[in-house]
């Protein structure tokens, strides 16, 4: 999904009650069909055929990029929506047809799963517009025999929808249960609701300003002229919030590298780091390129940057924003991060470690994430870790340093993670109190070390630990 796509989405914010005002109806349906064949094709793809979200809205709105805004952003909101309330919409289903839902056909459960949204969840939509497209959507997919079905269990959750007020958090918030269970042995009540509904509130667009080409004042002066909204995020004040804008791509200050998107959690990892001029820095899995990028701008023109990942794929992604971003102290190459790589063997003043993880403090923005992951997958993923940091480790010079972080608040992958590397490697906590601004002080920043939470810190949720080699 584009960026741009998720600035014009506005999702239902979390709370018990999930019905709409009655009074508030749609005074048009334009295209009306048409939004909800692409809906439908992009929603068939992520829940019956494992797509990712963000990856088969992406390549939907590109492919129908000529569509007006207003109907993208229904594509976008209807999407998303219905991803992210999926186990609530579910239990909505199954209290309102004799056909549960796993028994039902693959095009028809998707069919009434986004209709059901339309329904709870979107005040513009009138009940009756929502029915009818779902029929004439069973209709077109030569399911026509089963449009009095569709049409019967969407008119009872009409009819009942008073009734769907949930109180446990699994269905209010459609979190998976397990996942609760793990977080309450981890964090109090309040800081699980406060993240609970972050996932759920629509956010700006978060950008970084590419420092080494423009100011931060040319670059706002840029975007307003193009009529984007434009506040400065409270904690990083280079990262820039975006609204009120279309296309991202058509962005002056896009097109000429003064931007690049990047969520002001990320950009602390480079903010973290107090990385000299003419520094060596290797980034193992760095597409598509944020915390490279931010590093080589970070260095001012000195030093080189290495942005390695796995695949060329992924490389080409970062060697799109550093043609964009016109930087020269930057460069890739495809490399197996588990493989130990004896050519950088003590040669890194940073080592740059963002390594793959459950993903669980992103579920704002890619909200099918919380139905994929599994306790089994995490301790996978530790395993996985730990086989990275273990070749990372030795890229680092005596008195260089290795940032660690993930895009989790699974204490798994980050707390005990950092704690075993402490035990197994030759380095010690770095202090990094004081480097992330006066917005994000926690007492374990003097042990080097910060968990960013959603709910709280204003930005996805986040870790990142800081660990200095000991010197020979």
């Amino acid at each position: 999904m584009t960026e741009a796509a998720r600035g014009q989405r506005k999702t239902a914010k979390a709370s018990g009650r999930i019905g709409k005002s009655p009074q508030k109806t749609a005074k048009k349906i334009s295209r009306a069909t048409k939004s909800r064949e692409i809906i439908l094709d992009v929603l068939y793809e992520v829940l019956e055929r494992d797509g990712f979200v963000h990856d088969s809205l992406r390549l939907a709105l590109e492919k129908y990029q000529y569509l007006e805004k207003q109907d993208r952003a229904l594509i976008t909101r209807v999407t998303e929506g219905t991803v992210e309330n999926l186990l609530a919409v579910d239990e909505v289903l199954n209290r309102c047809s004799k056909v549960g839902t796993k028994k039902m056909k693959p095009v028809i459960r998707t069919i009434l799963r986004m209709s059901v949204y339309q329904i709870l969840w979107m005040d513009r939509i009138p009940d009756s517009a929502a029915c009818n497209e779902a029929v004439k959507l069973a209709q077109g997919r030569r399911l026509g025999g089963l449009g009095g079905f569709v049409n019967g269990v969407l008119r009872s959750v009409a009819r009942r929808k008073e009734e769907f007020s949930f109180e446990e958090w699994s269905l209010r918030y459609s979190m998976p249960g397990w996942i609760l269970e793990m977080w309450k042995e981890e964090y109090p009540q309040e800081t699980i609701e406060g993240m609970l509904q972050a996932f759920l509130t629509e956010v700006p667009t978060a950008v970084r300003c590419n420092l080494t080409r423009a100011s931060r004042e040319e670059i706002m002066d840029s975007l307003r002229r193009q009529g984007v909204k434009v506040t400065a995020s409270p904690l990083l004040p280079q990262i820039l919030l975006l609204e009120g804008y279309d296309h991202l791509e058509q962005l002056e200050a896009f097109r000429q590298g003064w931007i690049l998107v990047q969520d002001v959690a990320s950009a602390l990892v480079a903010e973290a780091v107090n990385a000299k001029a003419g520094s060596m820095v290797l980034d193992v899995c760095g597409a598509p390129g944020g915390k490279g990028l931010h590093m080589a701008d970070r260095l001012r023109g000195t030093g080189l940057v290495t942005v390695r990942d796995l695949t060329e794929e992924k490389i080409r992604l970062v060697e799109e924003n550093i043609a964009r971003a016109r930087l020269d102290n930057i460069r890739t190459e495809v490399w197996d991060a588990r493989k130990f790589d004896e050519r950088w063997e003590e040669k890194a003043d940073v080592v740059i470690a963002d390594l793959p993880c459950s993903g669980l403090g992103v579920i704002g923005k890619k909200p099918d994430i919380k139905y994929r992951v599994s306790r089994e997958r995490i301790q996978s993923l530790v395993l996985l870790q730990r086989q990275i940091l273990a070749a990372a480790s030795r890229y680092v010079k005596p008195g260089g340093i290795l940032v660690y972080s993930t895009c989790t608040i699974s204490r798994q992958e980050n707390e005990e993670q950092r704690r075993w590397f402490l035990e197994k490697y030759p380095f010690r906590p770095e202090n990094i109190a004081g480097r992330l601004g006066e917005a994000v002080q926690e007492d374990t920043m003097k042990e080097g070390y910060v968990q960013l939470l959603p709910g709280r810190h204003s930005c996805d949720g986040f870790f990142i630990a800081v660990f200095q080699k000991d010197r020979k």
